[in-house]
């Protein structure tokens, strides 16, 4: 295939979607970027003590491949850096450039089907409800060590869905045209498959 063709996956916080993307852009050999990597490199570069803004034009390949990108303490810093509508300006053509990559690509992130890709050929919408997406992120947290207790883990992910559902710049929320993809019932399996079926509709 040398033609593109751009598959956005949108949704919050530990519903899912980053795990389907991954098995998505595999089973149709397509790119993958996971959009919310770029603003945790950016969190972490703030967290030890870079301004926003000068983080996020500077960043480059190698900050997306550090250590500890994926801590709660780096979410939550990438959470706020994102409400930043100079940041997200910064970023917002590297990810374009990647969808437009001959051969297919992937994007998964809060605001792909909305304003980074709004043309994308496919869009979902991954979500679950806030305790089944603080269980899962409760286990990962407990598997990497982390003493966490799950009502704090809970707090965490309702706050984060407040800032990203109702700030400024590129609110959390589906494109009219994705198709939606409730996680909270289904296996990995079983959401994996039913967001080929949608993908596969937008091709033929």
């Amino acid at each position: 295939m040398t033609t593109s063709f751009t598959i956005a996956i949108d949704g919050p916080a530990a519903a899912g979607k980053g795990t389907i993307s991954k098995a998505v852009a595999k089973h149709f050999g397509f790119a993958h970027l996971d959009t919310g990597l770029l603003y945790r490199a950016v969190g972490a570069k703030v967290l030890v003590g870079e301004k926003p803004v000068e983080a996020a034009q500077d960043l480059t390949a190698e900050d997306l491949q550090a250590d500890g990108l994926r801590t709660a303490e780096v979410a939550q810093a990438a959470s706020k850096v994102a409400v930043i509508g100079e940041v997200r300006q910064a970023l917002v053509d590297f990810q374009r450039s990647f969808a437009r990559r001959a051969g297919g690509a992937v994007l998964d992130g809060r605001d792909i089907g909305t304003v980074i890709c709004p043309d994308a050929d496919a869009k979902l919408f991954v979500t679950a409800s806030p305790e089944v997406r603080a269980e899962r992120r409760y286990k990962e947290l407990r598997e990497a060590g982390s003493d966490s207790d799950f009502e704090t883990v809970l707090a965490d992910v309702k706050a984060r869905d407040e800032r990203d559902m109702n700030r400024a710049e590129a609110p959390l929320k589906p494109a009219v045209d994705a198709v939606v993809i409730d996680t909270s019932d289904l296996s990995i399996e079983a959401a994996v498959a039913a967001a080929i079926v949608a993908i596969k509709e937008k091709q033929s």
